[in-house]
């Protein structure tokens, strides 16, 4: 059965949203910046007058300034913002069930069974921009394709407010000429090493050698391969449909640079607090530890490890990441950290442990179930650690300007 797959993307989406609360704002180059005392003077999002000057989505508050002098800046408005977003992605479920997010901007909608052509499906994409612009005062670009992978390349490729249609009979007429990292598999690390083989283009992926391939990037380097032919048939989700956990994390861009063990460490006790009372709150427990450790310069060291036994100690979970950093920092200044566990299971599910491990497993989450006691009762600061009291780096986390993603 042919698919027939959308992709939405509503255009400059916070910008946007800051028109509508501001008209004013409509005809000025414009940039939602995060607060700059805290290291986050980036802009998050521009409006079409502001990338017409060539501003980018992740300048630094003064390389935006530098293209337009008079550039407008706006503090973020989260809850505005993900309350349109709520509305945008109720109003896709009108046309059928399968809505999957992809960030507060972009989903995919499978429309198979809906429709039964794609100039069905691009009636439909078409219509769905109407009415977001007319419930909503937005405008969205859709790409219309027989994948997940080829509906996103469409929704880039006209912007604002288009329909893109790429079918099984001219996706490589299309799309092929691209370059590679155009592909939302391909990152930037990725495309570097493709270059070296003489990969340029999404065309010279889909005829790349497999066996080459796959010494370079393992399995994923035949995933990508098969997404430049078309060959993607990852399902689009159920918008309402509940999902399985894989990990819990949490992440934060310091207030000044990371430039020494001990304040990764006090770092790494606040995330990892954070991490763990959410997994006692979810009920999973987790054998697996991953760090991202990323410098003032957005380099980014990533590694993992196993723990003895599943846990949601927050004391355990922090110690296992303060190795890893130990381990293989080298004390470049870091600007961001995120802590993850992974390799979740139910709390109560059995696991094979030493008696040693089981007791100090039990001490450390007994300690951690009654410190969320209290909080529960007194409020969230009314205990914390010790380490974290006079630390000039940390900042309540309640701004929601971690984890967005940095689009160009």
């Amino acid at each position: 059965m042919e698919r027939y797959v959308l992709h939405c993307d509503l255009n400059n989406f916070y910008a946007s949203v800051e028109c509508l609360l501001n008209p004013a704002l409509r005809d000025v180059p414009l940039g939602v910046c995060g607060d700059p005392g805290k290291r986050h003077g980036v802009i998050l999002a521009k409006n079409e007058i502001a990338k017409r000057y060539g501003i980018r989505t992740g300048d630094v508050v003064w390389e935006a300034r530098q293209k337009a002098p008079d550039l407008h800046l706006v503090p973020p408005h989260f809850d505005v913002y993900s309350g349109f977003s709520k509305q945008a992605f109720d109003l896709y479920t009108r046309y059928t069930p399968s809505v999957e997010p992809f960030g507060a901007d972009e989903c995919w909608l499978d429309l198979t069974g809906c429709v039964h052509s794609f100039d069905e499906a691009a009636r439909t994409a078409d219509d769905i921009r109407e009415t977001v612009k007319t419930t909503l005062g937005l405008t969205v670009s859709v790409g219309v394709s027989f994948n997940k992978v080829f509906a996103k390349l469409g929704s880039d490729l006209k912007k604002p407010d288009a329909t893109t249609v790429i079918t099984p009979d001219d996706f490589q007429t299309k799309l092929w000429p691209l370059a590679a990292n155009e592909m939302i598999m391909v990152g930037k690390k990725t495309y570097e090493k493709l270059k070296k083989i003489n990969v340029f283009t999404i065309g010279d992926l889909a005829q790349a050698d497999s066996g080459v391939l796959k010494k370079l990037f393992g399995v994923n380097g035949l995933k990508i391969r098969a997404a430049a032919q078309g060959r993607d048939d990852e399902p689009v989700r159920d918008y309402n449909k509940e999902r399985d956990i894989e990990s819990v994390g949490h992440g934060m861009t310091a207030v000044r640079d990371i430039t020494t063990l001990n304040d990764a460490a006090t770092m790494v006790y606040y995330l990892t607090d954070l991490v763990a009372t959410r997994m006692r709150k979810y009920g999973v427990r987790g054998s697996g530890v991953h760090v991202s450790m990323r410098s003032f310069e957005l380099e980014t060291l990533s590694r993992q490890k196993k723990l003895p036994a599943p846990t949601y100690s927050s004391t355990e979970i922090a110690q296992a990441a303060i190795e890893l950093i130990r381990d293989n920092w080298d004390l470049t200044p870091l600007r961001t950290l995120t802590v993850s566990v992974f390799d979740l299971v139910r709390a109560g599910s059995g696991a094979q442990v030493s008696m040693f491990d089981e007791c100090r497993n039990e001490k450390n989450e007994k300690l951690d179930l009654a410190v969320d006691k209290i909080r529960e009762k007194y409020g969230k600061g009314s205990i914390v650690r010790g380490n974290l009291l006079g630390s000039d780096f940390l900042y309540d986390k309640n701004d929601g300007e971690d984890f967005l993603p940095f689009k160009r």
